[in-house]
């Protein structure tokens, strides 16, 4: 059976960057389980990882970032939605390492100066709001704006799928590696862990526990409807295991992933996500985000309602990050009734 400790050299072998501060925390929320009447709760705090505020990026950007850097690139292109946590914590992880970074944002209900997007300028990344989706359509035009850097003389790499992906995954079978070696130390063996993920995040979670044979079940929350998954999470999964030269296989069974928080639209809140953040803040003093964490609290919130799980579980909350995303949301979280 592969140790925990073989999981970890397996990791140190695949190229990486030091941008962020690991292990992140593993925090238990005796007054969260409390207001449940629920399980046993703990936060994995990956929006304590350190770069720019936080957030599971930082995991993800240790990867691919330095797989950029061992292909020699001096140039890093990335883009996503408008108050992307992915593109802040990259341009960030640019500051840090000296590189280039152009961000291409989807223009959207949020491309307001605020949140993320702020801070993608304070960092000084060249950045453009384009009328593109985003989707496939935002990953060609950052392959062509690539290859537009290329005739100007730069290295460019190109933050996108499936490459990206497949080393989100092997973050985060690193990130489980830190939690059985957490768990062992605290006691504990829990039953679950939730988090919002519709890619490489749960993609490592469902690998990770798998390799390791742990009793863990990994259950997700998606954030934005997106066609073709499951496939997307198993063939990032079986990508990192070849990456790390693990024999475990993931199959489509293996993935328990929902749409049912999303609700009118990705970025759009929900009265069940704003609930959810609220309680959180209000029990533990700890900041959930409205387009990812907060969704999937409730998520949790609900299954702990409809006795999915009870008092004898110990379920695992991955809490993401995405904090800078909340100053965007200022209006619906309480327009001007606290003025």
């Amino acid at each position: 059976m592969l140790s925990q400790q073989d999981l970890f050299q397996r990791i140190a072998k695949t190229p990486q960057v030091n941008i962020g501060h690991f292990p992140t925390p593993l925090e238990e929320c005796p007054r969260l389980s409390e207001a449940l009447g629920g399980p046993r709760i703990y936060i994995k705090r990956e929006d304590c990882s350190g770069l720019a505020m936080g957030g599971n990026k930082v995991r993800q950007l240790t990867f691919t970032i330095g797989d950029a850097v061992a292909q020699g690139a001096d140039t890093i292109v990335h883009g996503a939605a408008s108050q992307s946590n992915h593109c802040r914590q990259a341009a960030a992880a640019c500051n840090k390492l000296g590189l280039r970074c152009y961000l291409r944002l989807a223009r959207d209900h949020k491309s307001i100066v605020q949140g993320n997007l702020f801070l993608d300028y304070l960092f000084g990344a060249d950045v453009e709001i384009v009328d593109i989706p985003f989707g496939p359509e935002l990953e060609d035009f950052k392959i062509q704006l690539a290859e537009k850097l290329k005739t100007d003389g730069l290295k460019p790499y190109v933050v996108t799928s499936p490459r990206s992906t497949a080393l989100a995954a092997v973050a985060f079978v690193w990130c489980i590696a830190e939690i059985h070696e957490q768990q062992e130390k605290l006691g504990i063996d829990a039953d679950w862990i939730y988090t919002a993920s519709v890619g490489g995040t749960q993609a490592g979670l469902v690998l990770g526990t798998k390799a390791l044979n742990m009793k863990l079940k990994p259950y997700a929350c998606s954030p934005v409807h997106w066609v073709g998954k499951i496939d997307r999470i198993r063939d990032a999964a079986n990508s990192a295991a070849s990456i790390l030269n693990l024999d475990t296989q993931i199959v489509d069974s293996d993935i328990l992933n929902t749409d049912d928080y999303i609700g009118e639209a990705y970025g759009y809140l929900t009265p069940e996500c704003v609930s959810a953040l609220k309680l959180v803040a209000n029990t533990e003093g700890i900041i959930l985000d409205p387009v990812y964490t907060a969704k999937a609290m409730a998520c949790l919130i609900d299954h702990i309602k409809d006795g999915r799980l009870n008092s004898n579980d110990t379920v695992i909350f991955l809490h993401t990050g995405g904090t800078p995303a909340l100053f965007a949301y200022n209006d619906e979280l309480f327009g001007n009734s606290i003025i």
